[in-house]
């Protein structure tokens, strides 16, 4: 039962488009919400609440970089998401929008400027404070 318990929650996952849309950008590498906003052209909310889903079903998996959350696909997905997500990138192949979704993701990417710029900046070690000694006046 646990197998068909699992496939029903994976097709209620798949029934949506902004998920199907989701899931084919992270078919071909991780993103923040950020990233998913400017390719969707979407509001935050609705990106989180979607990613928020495909989370709670394991479908998505997450990690902190900085201030940042990267979304990605499950290191060890289940034999129900990998075979459907053969299916959906069959599918894409040839379907207007997901194909329009690859070249902004390319187009966005490439630069990583605009509202992409603060989450793509190359990672740096915060330099130490420096104490400074304030004049004592006599």
């Amino acid at each position: 039962m646990y197998r068909a318990v699992k496939l029903i929650e994976v097709y209620k996952c798949l029934c949506d488009e902004t998920r199907l849309r989701i899931l084919h950008l992270l078919s071909h590498r991780p993103h923040c919400v950020c990233h998913f906003q400017e390719i969707l052209s979407a509001p935050q909310v609705k990106i989180s609440k979607h990613l928020a889903y495909l989370r709670e079903h394991a479908l998505v998996e997450t990690r902190r970089e900085g201030a940042w959350i990267v979304y990605s696909l499950p290191a060890k997905p289940s034999p129900e998401l990998t075979a459907n997500m053969k299916c959906l990138q069959d599918c894409c192949r040839e379907n207007a929008v997901f194909t329009a979704d690859l070249r902004r993701m390319t187009k966005a990417l490439a630069s990583c400027a605009g509202p992409l710029a603060d989450c793509c900046k190359p990672k740096r070690k915060a330099k130490p404070a420096v104490k400074t000694r304030k004049a004592v006046k006599a």
